[in-house]
């Protein structure tokens, strides 16, 4: 009887540690995006991410500003809108899309969904880039997505961030088609528009090759390639101004943002060569902002919820 007890005793106390990892462990899965902003806060310095930041970042809400748009296209001026839709997100660094779960490989990104909509005459076009970028600012975006649609057809181009930048791209035009290139890696500029969010003082300045937005490059055609540019910054009257010029493009992109935190995007311009041919003119595209929101959008897609889109002036 007595040897019976003992070892009830011994198997207890050998698996009491074992009952008390796995119950740790199920506390650690609920705090999903905590746990993966703490492990990244422990990479790097916890001072990169102030409380501020994480007030404003990681409250469990998107934030979406709507834009007046004035876009360039075949050498008119096109009305439409555009939205920016900003959110903080567990990302897993391996695959490269967002995490279900906690996993240690997972990094904190600050992805940025920017959206636009305009008409060409009869058919329209819309337009969507993404781009995934750490939030402790020390490297470059690990993924940018970018497709466009209208009713000539469809391209799609997406970057990964691996031992070079992976590029796929898959175009309905025969010259372009299906592409699979290996880019060095140099300045994107789909990055800086989340650089400028987590942390504008380190906006590079200066003399750089860049790669323009993926945007750019498909719907003028150009080479997927990085380009010679000229990074600058100015400050005034609380607005501070990044701008980005491409002499071999003959293009200039300025983004306008608060100087102050949390350094929302007040409207950007772009100068370009617009259309091909005898239509091709250099005309300014604009965006003017409307509104901001800051709201789990994600958990909003009833009937219900449509009024929401009133808030942003949206059509």
């Amino acid at each position: 009887m007595k040897k019976n007890i003992i070892k009830i005793f011994i198997l207890f106390y050998i698996s009491l540690p074992i009952l008390l990892f796995e119950a740790c462990g199920e506390k650690t899965a609920d705090k999903k995006e905590e746990t993966t902003l703490n492990r990244q806060e422990t990479k790097t310095s916890r001072a990169q991410l102030s409380e501020t930041f994480k007030k404003y970042w990681y409250n469990g809400e998107a934030e979406i500003t709507s834009y007046q748009l004035e876009q360039a296209r075949y050498g008119e001026m096109r009305d439409g809108q555009a939205v920016l839709i900003y959110v903080t997100e567990p990302f897993l660094a391996g695959k490269q899309v967002k995490a279900d779960e906690s996993h240690p490989d997972n990094v904190s990104v600050l992805k940025l969904n920017s959206t636009k909509n305009y008409l060409t005459g009869i058919y329209p076009y819309s337009i969507m880039t993404s781009s995934f970028y750490p939030v402790y600012d020390d490297q470059h975006a690990i993924k940018i997505s970018f497709s466009s649609q209208e009713w000539c057809g469809q391209v799609y181009a997406q970057l990964n961030n691996r031992e070079n930048f992976d590029v796929t791209s898959h175009s309905y035009f025969e010259t372009e088609a299906d592409q699979n290139l290996s880019l060095e890696k140099n300045i994107l500029e789909n990055e800086l528009w989340n650089k400028i969010r987590i942390n504008p003082e380190n906006l590079p300045l200066g003399q750089f090759e860049v790669v323009p937005s993926f945007e750019y490059i498909r719907l003028s055609h150009k080479e997927f390639r990085a380009y010679n540019a000229t990074l600058a910054r100015s400050d005034s009257l609380g607005v501070s101004s990044y701008t980005i010029n491409y002499p071999a493009l003959e293009r200039t992109l300025r983004i306008d943002f608060k100087t102050a935190f949390p350094h929302t995007i007040e409207g950007w311009s772009e100068t370009f060569k617009s259309g091909f041919g005898e239509n091709a003119k250099v005309l300014t595209s604009k965006a003017t902002k409307m509104k901001t929101i800051k709201t789990p959008y994600w958990q909003q897609n009833g009937n219900k919820h449509l009024y929401l889109r009133d808030s942003l002036a949206l059509k």
